[in-house]
């Protein structure tokens, strides 16, 4: 079965249980972007929980120009002024990787909660540096794999639980990346040099493993195959050659805590047959999850199963309680709010009511240290062994 998540911070800063929470993100921008696309109609989803008070951007003149697009009372063209403002409880770091240690080091110097974008950094070393300091500073923080809030992911962990699959035996992920293929834009230019800590092993991959594991139980031990099979991509627009250095397969096989065998396979661009298919079998029955990509933390899935002799697969639609705490999206299912709006749901049930199901930097820098433990198996060959 899932473990449960260890949460380090031992107390919330002082805000009224019955009030929304005030906002601040860093990275909103009015030429778009992750955060317009998805934190926004999400936080609006929630308008009893939350309130969107401040971003901060990369200029003042953005800032102002974001402000004004989204409605945001106070903008500012830098993370120092937002998080000492007093109307601003949590702190939303949206930008690209490379930037997430300053910005979140910022934010709990001041005291402010976090909840930051995954990967948390570019690797585990700054990952438990953000960790530990949120430690020290008992302020409590969040990761944003998304995938384990999806409501078809929490039904698929509820089927498992509840015994509709009996004993599970395996678990098999064929999956595409989506980006990693062989073009690239000017957004996405800087996915192509790992050092940048945004590859497909610490996107997509790492978000569906979270998703899965939360679903059956960590790893306890794994092989890998990685590759780049491309070493080279071309703009999509000019045709410029560029060069890459990330691996575009992914093949991981291993044993989850339960002693069910896992695979799952990663492979970079899109594919004319498979996107997303992710199967788990057990003794009594099958469930089947597919979907366009591997980008579980969309939710972008649909359910299917079978369980007893000669059942055929037949779906098994999301029952309509687990949008009970987000009923506006309920009908947007395809939409980029969707699944944030539901970690921001679960994110304000744990800090008023004390429970743990959003993953905190605890859980990220743990998760980092399943990534390097896939590396470390590619590089030499060995079989890796994972504790805690």
């Amino acid at each position: 079965m899932p473990s449960s998540l260890s949460f380090t911070h031992a107390s919330t800063p002082a805000t009224d249980s019955l009030a929304p929470i005030g906002v601040g993100i860093v990275g909103l921008s009015a030429s778009g972007g992750w955060a317009g696309r998805a934190h926004v109609p999400a936080l609006a989803a929630l308008p009893d929980a939350y309130e969107l008070r401040a971003l901060s951007a990369s200029s003042a003149e953005s800032a102002k120009a974001a402000g004004e697009k989204f409605g945001v009372p106070l903008a500012f063209g830098s993370v120092e002024e937002l998080v000492e403002r007093d109307e601003v409880d949590l702190v939303v770091v949206t930008v690209k990787v490379p930037l997430h240690r300053e910005l979140v080091m910022s934010a709990l110097a001041a005291g402010k909660m976090v909840l930051s974008e995954w990967p948390l950094g570019t690797g585990t070393t700054e990952a438990e540096e953000m960790a530990a300091f949120a430690q020290s500073q008992k302020v409590p923080c969040f990761v944003g794999l998304q995938a384990r809030s999806a409501p078809p992911v929490r039904y698929l962990r509820e089927l498992v639980a509840d015994g509709y699959v009996g004993r599970v035996l395996s678990t098999s992920v064929v999956a595409s990346g989506r980006a990693w293929g062989a073009t690239f834009d000017d957004r996405n230019a800087y996915l192509f040099d790992r050092t940048n800590g945004a590859t497909m092993l610490s996107i997509p991959f790492a978000h569906t493993a979270d998703g899965l594991t939360s679903v059956l139980g960590e790893f306890t031990e794994l092989s890998a195959t990685t590759a780049a099979r491309r070493t080279e991509v071309r703009h999509e627009e000019t045709g410029e050659p560029a060069p890459t250095n990330v691996d575009d397969q992914i093949a991981v096989t291993g044993v989850l805590e339960s002693g069910a065998v896992a695979s799952v396979h990663f492979r970079g661009g899109i594919a004319r047959s498979t996107n997303f298919l992710w199967e788990i079998n057990g003794t009594e029955g099958d469930l089947l999850a597919t979907g366009g990509s591997g980008h579980l933390q969309f939710g972008q899935i649909a359910v299917h199963g079978a369980r007893g002799k000669n059942a055929e697969l037949a779906e098994l639609p999301v029952p309509a309680h687990y949008d009970a705490n987000v009923p506006t999206l309920a009908t947007a299912r395809a939409t980029m709010a969707y699944t944030v709006a539901h970690a921001y749901a679960q994110l304000r049930a744990d800090l008023a009511e004390g429970t743990r199901t959003v993953p905190d930097f605890t859980h990220a820098a743990r998760h980092h240290r399943l990534l390097d433990h896939v590396q470390q198996a590619a590089i030499t060959g060995e079989r890796q062994r994972i504790s805690g």
